[in-house]
């Protein structure tokens, strides 16, 4: 009971200060409000309610009050933005201070002359690149979940989505930023200039870090002239092996689309039973391929494309007429996850990455995974930089199934690095993958993350228990 009694004013203590600093209308520390803060997309436990607390902060100079506070008395920082993370990076594992930044949500400045925005880490993707579109201007990376996902968040994993095969991920468009160190240090790294070899590239280094190195609050992001024109097409295959063809065929004539995704036959007979738009679910998979540019560019893209699809075996191609279809089209495909949602309690979303020439092996390998451990699965992804998603239906409350799956996953990573890939693309490591890290990582390079890490947060406060 004393010891009880210690924890919770000692717990008093560190919320008041913390208070003092954000303000008490920007802290929950009571059970249920923390609960609600304590999950990402993946399947982490949590109950360590009464050792956490939440706090919205309002600029950079809170941020650091706080992290003064948690490096004092050790206290773990999770830095969170909408929770949709797959690999468990923004759950409180043990507890801590999670800084939510959805009150840190300023685009700040937009500057079609420089080509740059700056922003604060809780602005929604979806909407930064909505206002940049208002001055012609384009922000490329593209998050299947971009309605919600923050720039804090795609900055933590150097996010891409279906448009990294053309345009990159968001490391590619990150210039500068300010960052909090673990012993509330505020710092900047880089530049607002398009080229910068300055030093080392330490803004390069806390990009796909996971907040375990600093935590961003601000960042000036590359801005691109916006496509005049952009299209859509599904072109399906009857086998895997015919799309992966197609995909180098295109590549091979010099057409670069900004899109090449790849969905399996469950894929699309889920989407279509969960969203029906009129897919063809008796084809075993489809190409969701998306060219931009001048109209007259698209137009030709797309004839020459159709017709690299039909050379290697497409039975069907179908190209969107209008805006309206398009649209119709990018709903469907956005709908994958939450089709898999109905075929059991739970989906897991996995993510590796492999030369593009071995897909059609991973995605073979991937379904007889699957059956040998009677998961339900679903296989898509982003072809054309050999990024595939999995999804996983399954109830993780049957323990067989929870067993199952963990034996799954680890095969699923093992194939991927035999076949000379990698753990993840864009999801990150979080804590769910960390323990697979050296199957990917040699001991040399892993001892100097290692050291890395220790340099920047010798207490291990910044999200403990993700990556190393």
């Amino acid at each position: 009971m004393i010891t009880l009694i210690r924890e919770q004013t000692y717990k008093n203590r560190i919320i008041s200060d913390i208070e003092k600093i954000a303000g008490k209308d920007n802290v929950i520390s009571d059970t249920e409000g923390v609960y609600a803060y304590s999950f990402d997309c993946a399947h982490v436990p949590f109950n360590k309610g009464n050792k956490t607390v939440v706090v919205f902060p309002q600029n950079t100079k809170q941020v650091s009050e706080i992290l003064k506070i948690a490096n004092k008395n050790k206290i773990p920082v999770i830095a969170r933005g909408a929770g949709t993370n797959h690999a468990g990076g923004c759950t409180p594992v043990d507890g801590g201070i999670i800084l939510h930044f959805s009150r840190m949500n300023k685009i700040l400045e937009i500057s079609s002359e420089d080509l740059t925005c700056k922003v604060q880490p809780g602005v929604v993707v979806a909407e930064l690149q909505k206002e940049v579109k208002k001055q012609g201007l384009f922000f490329p990376p593209d998050p299947s979940n971009l309605a919600v996902s923050t720039v804090g968040g795609g900055i933590a994993l150097s996010s891409g989505g279906p448009r990294a095969f053309k345009y990159g991920t968001f490391k590619d468009y990150v210039l500068e930023l300010e960052a909090v160190l673990a012993d509330g240090t505020i710092i900047k790294t880089g530049a607002q200039t398009p080229k910068n070899v300055t030093g080392y590239n330490l803004t390069q280094l806390l990009v796909g870090s996971e907040g375990t190195l600093a935590i961003v609050t601000q960042a000036t992001l590359k801005l691109i002239p916006a496509p005049e024109d952009t299209n859509v097409m599904l072109a399906y295959f009857e086998t895997v092996e015919s799309a992966v063809d197609a995909v180098s065929g295109i590549i091979n004539n010099h057409l670069v689309p900004s899109v090449v995704d790849l969905l399996d036959k469950k894929t699309l007979q889920t989407i279509e039973d969960f969203y029906p738009t009129g897919l063809h679910t008796d084809k075993e998979a489809v190409l969701l391929i998306e060219t931009d540019g001048d109209s007259s560019s698209v137009k030709n893209q797309m004839e020459k494309i159709e017709a690299i699809c039909q050379k290697y075996g497409s039975s069907f191609v179908e190209c969107a007429k209008d805006e309206i279809q398009r649209e119709k089209i990018w709903a469907s495909r956005r709908a994958a996850f939450g089709a898999c949602a109905k075929l059991a309690p739970n989906v897991v979303t996995e993510d590796v990455v492999v030369p593009r020439s071995k897909i059609a092996e991973l995605a073979r390998g991937i379904i007889k995974i699957s059956e040998k451990y009677n998961i339900i699965t679903m296989v898509m992804g982003h072809i054309g930089d050999g990024n595939i998603h999995p999804n996983f239906a399954l109830d993780l409350r049957d323990k067989q199934q929870s067993e199952n799956f963990q034996k799954a996953k680890s095969e699923l990573f093992e194939l991927a690095v035999s076949l000379g890939g990698t753990l993840s693309g864009e999801h990150g490591i979080g804590c769910q993958k960390a323990k697979y890290l050296p199957l990917a990582v040699d001991k040399v390079t892993l001892k100097i993350m290692k050291d890395i890490k220790k340099l920047f947060d010798p207490n291990y406060i910044l999200n403990p228990d993700k990556m190393i």
